[in-house]
């Protein structure tokens, strides 16, 4: 049986590429010219220039404080995350940080609720697009996946918790209208996430089919998942039925679902979302 089709490294840096260009554009065109500071390190970035053009009355390029800060970051992704991911992360960094300096200011609007919503969504969608390829965008991101792997479960309402104590910082410095329009970026950004990264979603799969056998081995086979079996008696017609229980990962399951239909069409298929689980569940490992 063939396997789930996996990116290649080649598709992966494209695509970071092309999240780097969303993620620079939305510093230009949405926090920059609105005054918000979006949320990671790219909102720190920004906020420490801010406060050295304010107080230093200097204004240092935003690819040198970013480069700086995410020093600390890519160790950690390095040492604990591993390599590709790291490579995929630097290339982020400094695409983003050398766009940003680089690519004219493109104000989309001037309106500071309209910067926030949707200058959060591109935000979002360019980290989302950096977690699809298996990379990040540096910073908190790293983080973020750090936490998720010790822990097996999404952590970004942390990471948007922390983004708020750092936007209180803002507040007090600059103005709370600007810290507070800078929140709803970031909250929005996280809602991004939440809805697009799937990494630590799963479902609870309960399949009813006279196929058991193969149709477990499919899913062993494809995401190295175990099920168990129960065998009982359908009310309507008094037969002997079989149903397959297991738990898989959400980016496994529009897969699943269409090769359990191929190999059983009449196969009945109870799907749930599954909100906490303990005990081993497979979950493959960064690289």
């Amino acid at each position: 049986m063939a396997k789930r089709k996996e990116q290649t490294f080649a598709q992966r840096v494209t695509l970071i590429i092309l999240a780097s260009f969303v993620m620079a554009f939305t510093i230009k065109s949405f926090a920059r010219p609105g005054g918000i500071f979006s949320g990671g390190f790219n909102g720190i970035s920004l906020l420490i220039i801010a406060c050295c053009e304010k107080f230093l009355n200097i204004s240092p390029p935003f690819a040198l404080v970013n480069y700086t800060l995410n020093l600390i970051p890519m160790y950690i992704s390095f040492r604990y995350l591993g390599k590709k991911l790291t490579i995929l992360s630097i290339e982020c960094v400094v695409l983003v940080g050398f766009l940003t300096d680089i690519l004219p200011a493109f104000p989309i609007t001037h309106d500071p609720l309209l910067v926030a919503v949707f200058g959060g969504i591109f935000n979002g969608l360019s980290v989302s697009m950096c977690l699809l390829a298996n990379g990040s965008g540096g910073g908190t991101d790293i983080i973020g996946l750090f936490m998720g792997e010790i822990k097996g479960r999404d952590c970004w309402n942390a990471i948007f918790m922390m983004n708020v104590v750092v936007l209180g910082l803002a507040g007090v410095l600059f103005g709370w209208d600007k810290a507070l329009y800078s929140i709803i970026f970031q909250f929005v950004s996280t809602q991004v996430i939440h809805t697009l990264h799937k990494r630590y979603q799963r479902h609870t799969l309960w399949i009813i089919t006279d196929h058991a056998e193969e149709i477990y081995q499919m899913i062993a086979e494809v995401t190295h998942h175990d099920a168990t079996l129960f065998k009982g008696v359908g009310c309507y017609k008094r037969q002997e039925r079989q149903m397959l229980y297991s738990v898989v990962s959400s980016e496994e399951l529009k897969l699943l679902s269409s090769r359990i239909r191929a190999i059983d069409p009449k196969a009945f298929v109870n799907i749930q979302r599954t909100e906490m689980l303990n005990g081993r569940f497979y979950q493959k490992p960064t690289d």
